[in-house]
């Protein structure tokens, strides 16, 4: 077994962003998607729905919804597109950062899983949510999820699973919690023990995702042109305890 390419951060969008295929499979959102669907479809009485997607990463979760809506999707690592390009060919990607995208044209609805969680600010979050409504007609629908909540702690969060495609075996662990120093950020560690051609390996990343109160989620979606409803969402992984943020343009 080797172990190297220990320092770097957020490599899953960069050179271990072939593994999201393996790490997080499309058929995995297929719990998740009907729910997303079903706000779509009954709030949005109209066909085509042109939907963009922010920080669409691998494409995994919207090729669940690709037969319902004409999308865009977005994301800041080309790496990542390359795999959503391969997946969902029929949908345009265009590269960007949720927090200034201008595409200067509109949609039906603007949909962001929970790469919302690389929001680290409320200045981001703010910006995130202008980016939504710039991109929204009157009356459009913004949908998004974050994992974690500071005041709905699950800490340590810990998260294990192990994926086989082919000659490649990926097995991934999880260890997440908030910062010491600053508790409204959230610490993620990865190791990934990856076997392919005949040989097995290490490989270490580590992620720095936002943590933010219930009550500023929605003071923020309001604040950015929204009327907002919080719903539950009966869809978790392990302890985590998530709503779904549905919000129209006003």
């Amino acid at each position: 077994m080797t172990f190297f390419n220990t320092s770097g951060r957020n490599r899953l969008y960069g050179d271990l962003a072939y593994l999201w295929p393996l790490m997080s499979p499309p058929e995995e959102y297929a719990d998740e998607s009907p729910h997303w669907r079903n706000q779509i479809l009954t709030r949005l009485h109209k066909h085509p729905i042109r939907a963009l997607e922010l920080g669409t990463g691998g494409g995994h979760f919207l090729s669940h919804l690709t037969d319902i809506v004409d999308a865009t999707a977005v994301d800041l690592s080309e790496s990542m597109l390359d795999n959503a390009r391969r997946l969902n060919p029929g949908v345009e990607h265009v590269v960007g950062d949720m927090r200034d995208l201008r595409l200067e044209r509109t949609f039906d609805v603007v949909l962001i899983h929970d790469a919302i969680a690389y929001m680290t600010s409320e200045a981001d979050l703010t910006a995130t949510f202008a980016t939504a409504r710039a991109h929204l007609v009157a009356g459009g629908v913004f949908i998004t999820m974050p994992d974690h909540y500071i005041d709905r702690p699950v800490w340590p969060y810990v998260n294990h699973r192990t994926h086989t495609r082919g000659d490649r075996e990926l097995t991934y662990i999880e260890y997440s919690s908030p910062d010491i120093e600053n508790p409204s950020l959230l610490q993620s560690s990865f190791l990934f023990v990856i076997t392919e051609n005949g040989e097995r390996r290490m490989e270490l990343d580590h992620h720095t995702t936002g943590l933010f109160p219930v009550d500023t989620w929605r003071r923020l979606i309001e604040e950015a042109g929204f009327s907002v409803e919080r719903l539950n969402y009966p869809v978790a992984d392990g302890p985590i305890s998530q709503y779904l943020w549905v919000a129209t343009a006003v």
